[in-house]
């Protein structure tokens, strides 16, 4: 990964991983549009984390609530009321900045002057809109300032439906909003992003030992695809940071330019939020266990991972600096289920005969993976083109193949190259591309 933070938001810009967004109006602070690239990145996180949150596992299930639900479930879960940060206004630039995020407490890092803060003040995070032809007090509902309280309103209609027993979890990837006071350092903080969370529900008297589980799971998640353990910390919180709802809280952070960051938070809820929306709705959301005869409220673990964040700290990690022959030579080391393209499919000149013969190869490489077929430039410039976004085999055609009918894959990581028939190609790389 390189020292200079720039380098990678280049990179991202220029090859079509992540744009700002109204760009051509001059942009919108905070906003980002994901290009070719980044979406196709994005998705391959958020599937490998569906996958081994829920596909792979038969006590986890899924749900997609709504992104407006009755202002009541932000009353019942304390949003309307608690989730705040501390806000002060530098009197002489009138910067806003949050008062936990200051280097200096008494310094304004915008223009420098001290002692110019105004007292702070709580600034609700949650963006306030309104449903219906008329904006009143009564019709005024919010964005969701997170997926979780959708999973806990949804608890017994899931537990009945899909005849969970403890422990079991409900998983959720979706769009979140939270008015951001000062959002920074491209898509880590944005006013709109996405979450990846599951709320595991259990015995209360299990509830530290499946926390410790999740703890470890979800550290291996991060190594398996590839993210360095060196660029890992799991960190715990202390008393004056938890949340009013978590007895305990670990993040997993990792080591941007910028310093340590939080990629995912792990909490220990408790019962607070299913017993918050049992009082306020006045419905029963207990839970019974037939064999003990006993009705309680579950204890919940929460791994609540930014699928934004996580994306970028991806591109983070694997970008790769090294010389081969002399010249630079960048490559983005992802791993092979997280790369937007799997293969290239590159013919050695722009001549009829080998375009049409690199369409037919292409064919039936696109019905299985993301690829692309690039003809412009020297192969030599495209080779490097691919192992700059990542792309983790090249299949070149060239004038031997009209003969032979066999085509070189090249392996991004070590440059090796095989000589595969065609007909074979297919099977040669689901073996390397296979989960």
């Amino acid at each position: 990964m390189p020292a200079d933070f720039d380098t990678i938001v280049n990179l991202a810009k220029n090859r079509g991983f992540v744009f700002q967004s109204s760009e051509i109006y001059g942009g919108l602070r905070s906003a980002y549009d994901y290009g070719p690239l980044g979406v196709s990145l994005l998705r391959n996180v958020k599937e490998q984390w569906w996958r081994s949150m829920v596909q792979l596992r038969d006590d986890i299930v899924g749900i997609d609530s709504a992104v407006i639900q009755s202002p009541r479930v932000w009353e019942a879960s304390g949003h309307l009321s608690s989730f705040t940060d501390p806000l002060v206004e530098c009197t002489n630039c009138n910067s806003r900045h949050r008062v936990d995020k200051l280097e200096k407490p008494n310094q304004c890092p915008t223009c420098g002057m001290k002692d110019t803060f105004t007292e702070p003040k709580d600034f609700n995070l949650m963006f306030q809109t309104h449903m219906g032809p008329v904006s009143t007090a009564e019709n005024a509902v919010y964005l969701r300032p997170e997926t979780a309280q959708g999973i806990f309103i949804n608890f017994e209609n899931v537990r009945r439906t899909a005849r969970m027993k403890l422990p079991f979890g409900i998983a959720q990837i979706g769009k979140s909003f939270r008015n951001e006071i000062t959002p920074g350092q491209v898509v880590f903080r944005t006013r709109e992003f996405e979450q990846m969370e599951m709320e595991f529900f259990c015995r209360p008297e299990d509830s530290a030992e499946w926390l410790e589980y999740w703890l470890e799971e979800r550290r291996n998640w991060y190594m398996d695809l590839g993210m360095s353990a060196d660029n890992l910390r799991m960190r715990a919180h202390e008393d004056d940071e938890l949340a009013h709802y978590a007895s305990s809280t670990y993040d997993v952070d990792y080591n941007f330019p910028w310093g340590w960051d939080e990629l995912e938070g792990i909490a220990n809820r408790g019962d607070f939020d299913l017993a918050a929306h049992g009082t306020h709705s006045g419905k029963d959301l207990t839970y019974f266990d037939p064999e003990t005869n006993e009705r309680f409220y579950p204890h919940v673990i929460e791994p609540a991972a930014g699928a934004t964040r996580t994306t970028f700290a991806f591109l983070l990690d694997a970008y790769s600096e090294e010389e081969v022959g002399g010249e630079k030579r960048t490559v983005l080391k992802l791993d092979k289920r997280l790369a937007p393209n799997k293969v290239a499919v590159l013919p050695l000149s722009k001549k009829p005969d080998l375009v049409e013969s690199t369409q037919a190869v292409a064919g039936p490489l696109r019905e299985r993976w993301d690829i692309e077929v690039d003809v412009t430039q020297s192969i030599g410039k495209r080779y490097r083109r691919q192992d700059e976004i990542g792309t983790p085999y090249c299949v070149t055609v060239d004038f031997d193949t009209l003969e032979d009918q066999q085509v070189t894959v090249r392996d991004r990581d070590t440059m090796a190259q095989d000589r595969i028939p065609i007909e074979g190609l297919v099977r040669y790389l689901d073996e390397r591309l296979a989960p």
